[in-house]
This record gives C-alpha cells, structure tokens and sequence, in this order.
C-alpha cells in the first residue's frame, strides 16, 4: 500500500535544480536520486515549475523521482541557435538529451499541454523510448490542414524576418504575474500564474524584472502536421496512455479532440474538475494526483 500523505505540506516540498545535455538544458528534481525517474514536459511558455504543485505529492505517495525539464527556449534553459525556429520535433531532441543524461533506456513521462504533444511524437516514432504516458489537457499536436500549408509558412516566413521584440520588462514580480494572466492563451489565476512566472524571470542592472522565454516562441511555426498526421502518429503510439483533461481545459468534446482520443490503442480518460493548468491549480492538484495514483498502482520499480 502507498503510504499516507500530507497533500499540503508536500506541495511546498523544495526542488533540485538539475543541469542536463551537457548545460544546454536546465531541470528541476523532486525525490530522491535512487529512485524510480519520471520525466515531466512541460507547455508551451511554461517551465519546470509547472509541477511543482504535483510532483511533491506524487513524489511522497510512489517514492519516485521526477525531474521536469526546461524546453529549449523556456525557464532556465538555453534558447534555440539564432537563425533556427523552435519546431514541435525539435523538443523530442530535449527530451532524448536529458534521457542520455540521466541514464534512461525507456521513461515514464508526465506531460501537460505541448509537453504532452512532444511526448505523443516521441512515443509514436520510437515507442522502444517511452514505457507508458501520463498526458494531462494535451493529445496529439496543432495541425493544419494540408491545403493552408502555403499559408502557414508565408506567415512563419515573414515573421521570422521581422526583428523580434524586445524583451518584456516589469517593475516587480506581481507585476510580470498580472502580466501573464492577462496575457494568457488559457485562463489562469496569479496564485497559478506565478511558479511559472517566478522561474521565468530574472533581475536587471537597475531593478526590474525581465522575462527569460525566448520572444520567438510567439513566432507562428512555419510548417505544422496535417490532421491525418496527428491521427497516423497517435495510432503509432504503443505504450498505455492515462489522459487526465480539465472540465474547463482545451480538449472536452471539440471534433479534433474526440478524434484524437479515439486514434490512441490503448487509453483511459478521466475529466477532474479544473482548467488547463489542473495540475497547477489548488483546487485541482490533489485530485490529478488522485488520479494519478489510482490507475497506475501503488508500486513504480
């Protein structure tokens, strides 16, 4: 039996900083470093610390490790070479570097959002890599239809030539926090806003706050799969696949997203109540974990 936990006190629970792929790549750590690894991708303009709500709890419950990465681009990690794009299978690269690093034949990985997208290509493509998936409110990719291809990249082209802006700057944390809500494609609070934007940003000369996340993220990719790419890689996929989605979250009944879910072999959905980020949201983090827990046993070797 899993032993009994303290879901408020481990979520406070301090991580280890981790510097992988020969520094290239920044992560954080949760557990002991004998343990049985799980390995945590993070969504697009997040970072690491977007299991630092979750992985204490499942870390305190399983007696595992999870060391969630920075992408490339993201948190504390190096940004892409200039003159190259961030592509979605570009991310796979990371997630095969960091294995190499912390000495992974096969991983069990923890994914929300694009992570879950960049654990869904690498499970498809070399399924010999991923032993089973944890997918929170992501499945497959964005995808565009084959006859906008010209049209995605026109538009990937053209901003990509235009000089990129300039770094976000703010005069305190709260203020970078307010910022990021605002902002954000999907609805989120400060109080589940600010992990992410805590190791997002970094002091300047004269006192302010400026953003690490490399502004070309929010360049258009230039080329995306087709749907019936995103079906064919979802079908490839071979390790069992726990899918855990928001009530409020992105996937829910939409077309594209029943689609996905019914490409997948072998998966098991389960909806919580919460929004996208549910696994960073107090009202929802012990549930995910909860459920978690519950579909894949007590014991992780």
């Amino acid at each position: 039996m899993m032993p009994q936990s303290n879901p408020t006190a481990a979520r406070y629970v301090a991580p280890q900083p981790l510097s992988l792929a020969q520094g290239r790549l920044a992560a954080l750590s949760w557990g002991r470093s004998d343990a049985p690894v799980w390995l945590a991708l993070h969504g697009w303009l997040d970072n690491a610390a977007s299991f630092s709500r979750l992985a204490p709890l499942l870390v305190e419950a399983r007696d595992i490790r999870i060391v969630a990465l920075d992408f490339r681009g993201h948190g504390h990690s190096s940004h892409a070479p200039e003159g190259t794009d961030y592509a979605l299978w570009d991310y796979c690269h990371d997630v095969l570097d960091a294995m190499q690093s912390l000495g992974l034949e096969q991983a069990k990985v923890l994914a929300h959002s694009m992570g879950a997208a960049v654990a869904c290509l690498l499970a498809a493509a070399l399924p010999e890599r991923v032993e089973r998936l944890t997918l929170i409110d992501g499945l497959g990719a964005l995808n565009t239809p084959a006859e906008e291809t010209a049209d995605q990249l026109r538009k990937g082209l053209t901003a990509y030539r235009r000089r990129s802006s300039r770094t976000p700057r703010y005069p305190d944390l709260e203020s970078a926090v307010a910022a990021r809500v605002a902002g954000g494609v999907t609805p989120l609070d400060s109080l589940t806003a600010t992990p992410l934007v805590e190791r997002n940003t970094q002091a300047t000369a004269d006192g302010h706050i400026q953003m690490r996340t490399d502004s070309r993220l929010l360049k258009p990719s230039l080329v995306r799969f087709t749907p019936e790419q995103v079906r064919s890689l979802l079908a490839a996929i071979d390790a069992p696949v726990l899918l855990i989605e928001g009530e409020g979250g992105i996937l829910g009944q939409r077309a594209w997203a029943v689609a996905a879910r019914q490409a997948v072999k072998d998966l098991t959905r389960q909806v919580v109540n919460g929004g996208h980020h549910l696994h960073l949201e107090l009202q929802a983090v012990e549930q995910v974990a909860m459920v978690i827990n519950r579909h894949w046993g007590d014991v992780d070797e």
